[in-house]
């Protein structure tokens, strides 16, 4: 007998929560449909409004408008730590580094700030050498430049009266002081950040400075995907472990193979780390790979705010 009441009561359990699921499942769809009626006649519906996620405020950092009329953030001088022990092995072990004062560029180079430098320098147009879709995708005037060599990158910043980021400025400028593993902390999140499939609405290129809230803790937008970004420095594995404290030129003994940082929309969200170091020849070509410029502190500082 205890047996069979415990059976009913199990049977009427499953019976009542399918009824309930149905009611619910009617409730939602009438409710969806009043509100969607109460739209098409002008009249305000109750409906549910993602609220925009809160924005830092970088107004205490210095700016100055570039010699390519494009922004730039002061980094201030001072220490941060460099690398993390457990990451892959080049980016180790964790170090801490001083910096000197310097600027870098708030956003990537575009497609339009590297047409005006091959219309004044009549040098060739980037050229994407391999990509699975239609390259015109890859084409807007508001995308980072991309398919850009090493030396094209360093002609452009030299151009602009800049210079590429060595290693060590690029890593502090998007991770901050902290141990930060993305930009804006230790957790991904796909609205942050244009990587590799398109949960963050991009497929491909995004306009730079698209992610607001994925701005690192000076300002920059895209040091975390869009596109990886050439540095001044020589690659090597090692370079780490013997790199002095204060800034760092990366090895000297190495002249073909660069540094590439900061992900790209290709990326994985793992491989989108600000510490995460990769290796090319200079004179590679890539569809997912641009840069952005940095500069020594003027004398006069005109200062845009």
């Amino acid at each position: 007998m205890e047996s069979r009441g415990v059976l009913i009561g199990a049977i009427l359990f499953v019976f009542g929560s399918f009824i309930m699921m149905i009611v619910m499942l009617v409730y939602e769809t009438f409710k969806g449909k009043k509100e969607l009626e109460a739209l098409s006649t002008g009249q305000p519906a109750r409906v549910r409004v993602l609220q925009p996620m809160p924005t830092q405020d970088f107004s205490m950092y210095k700016t100055l408008i570039g010699d390519d009329n494009r922004e730039m953030v002061e980094i201030p001088e001072g220490p941060f730590t460099m690398g993390t022990g457990d990451g892959d092995p080049d980016e180790g072990p964790p170090h801490p580094v001083y910096l000197k004062t310097f600027y870098i560029d708030l956003k990537e180079v575009t497609q339009a700030d590297y047409e005006r430098y091959v219309n004044m320098t009549k040098r060739d147009r980037p050229k994407v050498p391999v990509f699975e879709d239609d390259v015109a995708k890859l084409v807007s005037p508001d995308y980072p430049v991309v398919a850009v060599t090493w030396n094209d990158a360093f002609g452009y910043c030299r151009w602009a009266g800049k210079r590429l980021p060595i290693e060590a400025e690029w890593e502090k400028a998007a991770r901050g002081e902290g141990n930060r593993r993305y930009p804006w902390g230790d957790k991904f999140e796909y609205q942050f950040a244009n990587v590799d499939g398109e949960e963050d609405g991009f497929r491909y290129l995004a306009p730079v400075g698209s992610f607001e809230v994925g701005r690192s803790p000076f300002g920059l937008y895209d040091s975390t995907g869009n596109a990886a970004e050439w540095v001044m420095d020589n690659y090597s594995a090692e370079y780490y472990q013997q790199a002095p404290y204060r800034d760092p030129p990366g090895p000297k003994d190495e002249d073909v193979y660069k540094v590439i940082r900061g992900g790209s929309w290709r990326e994985s969200r793992i491989g989108a780390r600000v510490t995460k170091r990769f290796s090319a020849k200079m004179w590679r070509t890539d569809a997912s790979v641009g840069f952005r410029c940095a500069k020594d502190p003027p004398t006069d500082i005109p200062q845009s705010s």
